[in-house]
């Protein structure tokens, strides 16, 4: 619930982006909330939020097309657009090549001090700009700012130096 309440308007945000709409925006952000709730149950995830944030993701498509459907504004053959924008997997390979930065990239992260590594999660996953992210963390946009820097700069090293 913590991690929900955390995040809970940045997913709003997001979940808005794709759907054009606030209000169901709520909702999806609600059900996603549901549905990492009870997969919790089942297991323990590694990161929650980026579980969570792809939820919202696909919920919203999913709310999306058939708003698109009901409204009588997709156009023949739209559904099989919408899938292919909802289905975007890589091929087997590039998925894992992915992975093996994706660890790198959770090590780097995790090497972060705190603040640094609050400050880049939130510019980065949750799209929160340098003057939002100041606000919450009750600091100047310029630490803001280089703490985003001082992060990215991080990974960026790490991530080239363990290929």
């Amino acid at each position: 619930m913590e991690l929900f309440s955390a995040h809970r308007g940045e997913l709003v945000n997001y979940a808005s982006r794709i759907l054009g709409d606030r209000s169901h925006a709520e909702d999806v952000v609600q059900e996603a909330y549901l549905r990492l709730d009870s997969a919790i149950v089942d297991q323990p995830l590694r990161e929650p939020l980026a579980y969570l944030y792809r939820i919202v993701r696909n919920l919203s498509l999913d709310v999306r097309r058939r708003l698109m459907r009901e409204r009588g504004r997709m156009p023949s053959g739209g559904e099989a657009a919408m899938d292919e924008i909802a289905e975007d997997r890589p091929s087997p390979e590039s998925e894992v090549g992915a992975r093996g930065e994706v660890r790198l990239l959770a090590q780097a992260m995790a090497e972060l001090p705190d603040r640094t590594r609050v400050a880049l999660e939130m510019h980065r996953f949750a799209g929160c700009s340098i003057r939002e992210i100041a606000n919450r963390l009750d600091i100047s946009v310029g630490t803001a700012h280089a703490l985003v820097i001082d992060g990215m700069e991080h990974c960026r090293r790490r991530l080239f130096r363990g290929r």
